[in-house]
């Protein structure tokens, strides 16, 4: 894989300086483009104050920047497939776009998503935001249960810059984006509780608040003519190079999935807010477009990687083997955390209550403890589910609070207002990922991540709930003064000449259809397999046996499906978009195991049958530096590298 694991005493925050071979100079990939609002037929650099720009016959208007001038510089390039921004955002979940529309009052900003805008962990979160909002309420509260809920993993510096800059942040959802979430009868927000919070601080609207806050920043982002958004725009790798022994980020390819063309984006700062890993595993509550493009797209550019044991298992999703009448998922249904915070019970079949028995704040506990007792329960019992009972509460209060989850559950003939909710735990959330900074900054020069993606040290171990928006909102507004700074200070023809070093990424056509249809269905059935070896041998329990049987599996399985690739007549730098997933997924995969197996006691989401126990004085940080492996695979590195 090209890493070196380590766990250690290295400061979330430090900056590594990576000493690479000489001959790896500049590196990447491309893929495709198209969007209702981008300038067609000229490739240019958008930047400064106009109100209308024609180009080759086309008008758009494109902004007003205060203090600039319009700068125009066209490209040498001839392919009408390169882009120019000033910022380029990977990802159109809360952190992109609330980060997108800060920077858009500096430059312009290309936003690229995988499908559609709303398809993003962000329009999935049920819950809410957690924020100070309440007098009786304080920051060193919510301090103290992020970092018990992180099993004092914690990095306290970042922990304590989130908690007090939160409540400003949800302030300004509300203020500024006109974000609308629930009020009680004294007119102020209604806060929820929920597990491991001490206090009552979740600011929501009903069980839908991240399709609300998604609401808000799409229809903000709609508005603002600087900002560009491009749908179906599969990000693909990093545009690299290095000059000593520093490694800078000039945007990234990407194929646009409806066209099938391949598209480059140069950018001055890129932004990689791309979300999680959930798709390693056979049962998600993520969206399908989570595959992990961001985290392993960092990590063949050689960013630094940090924690990806911790994997979160969302106690509780809906359980189709519990229903009356099952329904088609691309993704497992998300039963809220706030149910529990609610009142909300968990029975066993037989109608027992556990969580008393494992923990002395019942389901109240956090999410890995939660999980953990689930399992439990399961293997114990021989059963595929529990139960999660609110059914006691007053019908009028489970439908306002829950409007969302009562109507799923009632079209697979479950009514919650009566019944108990069968649940299973379902891989929810990636505690760890790219290395980031107190501002979103990476070990990649003009590279910064915000959201699921990064690895910002809020976390530790384990997730507090309703904690992941919040980070999101803090991070995406903390990385807008450096990106800035990184912009004021780039020049247009660096970028532009650069733009001609990496070779461009081949489509496959030339393979034939049935090829590439046997291609297709050889993947699929592999991806599968990877999913299964992630939760047999990777999941809520792990054993050291276990993890070592996981990483052998995988390196056959990777090494099987490439010499297949490669003995269809696949080459190194073609792309396609479910190959490319694959190629995700596994290197992903393999950074979880790699963690997994380097920590040697149970902390938070990690808990090893062989290390049950938590050790103060592996209280650190995992951290996968690039280097040099004896596994370096396809999937581990960039598809193209051009030598200077």
């Amino acid at each position: 894989m090209a890493s070196l694991v380590l766990s250690g005493g290295v400061n979330l925050r430090h900056t590594v300086h990576l000493d690479l071979n000489n001959d790896q100079k500049f590196s990447s990939p491309g893929f495709g483009i198209k969007s209702k609002k981008f300038i067609q037929g000229q490739n240019i650099w958008l930047h400064g104050d106009c109100r209308l720009l024609k180009v080759q016959g086309y008008g758009h208007r494109v902004s007003s920047f205060p203090n600039k001038k319009l700068t125009v510089i066209q490209s040498s390039i001839r392919e009408k497939t390169t882009k120019f921004f000033d910022f380029v955002v990977i990802g159109s979940g809360v952190a992109g776009l609330r980060y997108a529309l800060d920077v858009s009052k500096y430059g312009t900003v290309a936003v690229i998503t995988k499908a559609e805008p709303h398809d993003c962990n962000t329009n999935y979160a049920q819950g809410g935001v957690s924020a100070v909002l309440s007098p009786s309420d304080s920051v060193e509260n919510h301090m103290r249960d992020t970092i018990v809920a992180g099993a004092y993993l914690c990095d306290e510096e970042t922990v304590r810059v989130v908690c007090t800059e939160g409540p400003d942040r949800v302030k300004e959802l509300i203020n500024e984006f006109g974000a609308s979430f629930d009020y009680g009868e004294d007119g102020n927000l209604h806060l929820a509780r929920e597990g491991g919070h001490s206090h009552r601080r979740i600011v929501h609207a009903a069980d839908m608040t991240g399709r609300e806050i998604e609401r808000a920043l799409l229809k903000a982002v709609d508005n603002d003519p600087r900002i560009f958004m491009f749908e179906h725009h599969f990000a693909i790798d990093l545009l690299t190079s290095q000059n000593a022994q520093e490694i800078s980020c000039h945007g990234v390819d990407t194929l646009n999935t409806e066209t099938q063309e391949i598209v480059r984006f140069i950018s001055k700062v890129t932004m990689l807010a791309s979300g999680g890993v959930g798709h390693i595993y056979p049962s998600t509550t993520n969206p399908l477009v989570a595959t992990g493009d961001g985290i392993a797209m960092a990590h063949r550019a050689n960013a630094v990687i940090s924690n990806m044991e911790f994997v979160q298992f969302h106690p509780t999703a809906l359980a189709d083997e519990g229903l009356s009448v099952k329904q088609e998922r691309e993704n497992a249904f998300l039963i809220t955390e706030a149910v529990r915070g609610d009142g909300g019970v968990l029975y066993n079949q037989s109608m027992e209550r556990f969580m008393p028995l494992y923990d002395e704040r019942a389901e109240l506990a956090p999410r890995d403890v939660v999980a953990r007792s689930i399992d439990y329960q399961l293997k114990k019992r021989g059963e595929k589910y529990v139960l999660l009972d609110i059914s006691h509460k007053p019908r009028d209060q489970i439908l306002s609070h829950f409007p969302t989850i009562a109507a799923e559950c009632l079209r697979s003939g479950l009514d919650i207002t009566r019944e108990p909710i069968p649940v299973v735990p379902a891989a929810h959330y990636m505690c760890g990922g790219v290395q980031a900074g107190l501002h979103g900054e990476t070990a990649v020069r003009g590279l910064y991540v915000a959201g699921e993606v990064a690895c910002t040290g809020l976390h530790g171990a384990n997730r507090l709930a309703s904690n992941s928006l919040l980070e999101a909102l803090v991070f995406a507004q903390r990385a807008v003064g450096p990106s800035v700074d990184h912009v004021s200070k780039s020049t247009h023809g660096l970028d532009l000449k650069a733009s001609s070093n990496w070779v461009r990424p081949e489509l496959p056509f030339s393979l034939g259809q049935d090829t590439l249809k046997a291609i297709r269905r050889i993947t699929a059935s592999m991806r599968k397999e990877l999913q299964t070896i992630m939760w047999d041998y990777v999941g809520i329990v792990r054993s050291t046996q276990r993890l070592e049987i996981a990483e052998e599996k995988l390196w056959e399985l990777e090494k099987s499906w490439e010499d297949f690739m490669f003995c269809s007549g696949w080459k190194t730098h073609m792309v396609g978009l479910e190959v490319c997933e694959m190629r995700n997924l596994i290197c992903c995969a393999r950074l979880v195991v790699s963690s997994a197996l380097s920590r040697h006691e149970s902390r938070g989401l990690h808990f090893t049958v062989d290390f049950p126990y938590v050790e103060d004085s592996k209280r650190l940080p995992t951290i996968i530096f690039p280097g040099t492996s004896v596994k370096v695979t396809w999937s581990s590195q960039q598809l193209h590298r051009t030598y200077s």
